[in-house]
């Protein structure tokens, strides 16, 4: 039971004014406490709700940061999968042309070549498999995406595979083969292609080729198309997408200039 002081020189209708008037102040200062709890726990929680997302942007930074690994020998290439996981290396220049030919064609591999001069050569490497129709196609695309006819504006040009032993470094008589030059002899298997190219992280490799190949064995990829940007910018805009090394996004677009498709 809890006691009450009664002031004896005042009524009992003051007593209860005064006690009244103690009450409401106890109550503005409860009222004020709860209050300031409140604010405390709102101020936490957007706290707590920052923290969480740095955590989380964190998080995605780390999975998102290029992880070095082993390089393997094809990366020094051009290269893709092709839809049904056949690898595709192709030539970046005459050196590199030279040395797909000489150290990286197998007897059961095809080469692909366009009419165009200054063209790179590409293989599909068989590895014991049987090499599909639609890796045909793809690799066909490839060769022409990354020939001259992509800086020229071209929708398609004239692509064709030959068996290796149809590519020799014999020249015809009163001719000379240059440095990444080849003669192709016998029948040449023209296939229908069009210009077209995407990038994506294969695997935490960016990989570049036909749409559909990248489609097929990238998670994250962009289409680019045939435009007039910097190098630099379009590498910036793919790497805010897909993650990996700016350098080696740059090092994968076709030469001659591009843009982020749609953009």
């Amino acid at each position: 039971m809890a006691l009450v002081t009664l002031d004896i020189t005042k009524t009992i209708e003051q007593n209860a004014a005064q006690y009244y008037e103690k009450a409401k102040k106890l109550k503005r200062k409860q009222e004020g406490a709860i209050q300031v709890i409140k604010d405390a726990k709102a101020r936490l929680a957007k706290l707590e709700k920052e923290i969480s997302k740095h955590q989380k942007q964190q998080q995605e930074a780390v999975q998102s940061a290029v992880v070095p690994q082993k390089k393997e020998w094809f990366e020094k290439f051009r290269w893709f999968l092709s839809s049904s996981g056949l690898l595709v290396v192709g030539g970046r220049d005459v050196t590199t042309n030279e040395i797909i030919i000489k150290k990286h064609t197998d007897k059961n591999d095809i080469v692909f070549h366009t009419d165009i001069a200054g063209s790179p050569f590409f293989v599909i490497k068989a590895d014991g498999k049987k090499i599909d129709e639609e890796a045909v196609r793809e690799t066909a695309s490839a060769t022409a995406s990354f020939s001259k006819a992509w800086k020229l504006g071209m929708a398609n040009t004239p692509v064709f595979w030959v068996n290796p032993e149809q590519v020799s470094k014999q020249a015809k008589a009163g001719e000379f083969l240059t440095r990444g030059s080849f003669m192709i002899y016998g029948k040449k298997n023209y296939v229908e292609n069009t210009v077209g190219c995407a990038i994506g992280d294969c695997r935490g490799r960016i990989m570049a080729g036909p749409l559909a190949a990248v489609k097929n064995n990238c998670e994250k990829f962009v289409e680019i198309e045939q435009g007039g940007e910097k190098a630099s910018d379009v590498a910036k805009r793919i790497q805010h997408k897909i993650g990996g090394s700016l350098d080696e996004i740059i090092r994968c677009l076709p030469s001659g200039g591009c843009k982020v498709k749609g953009k």
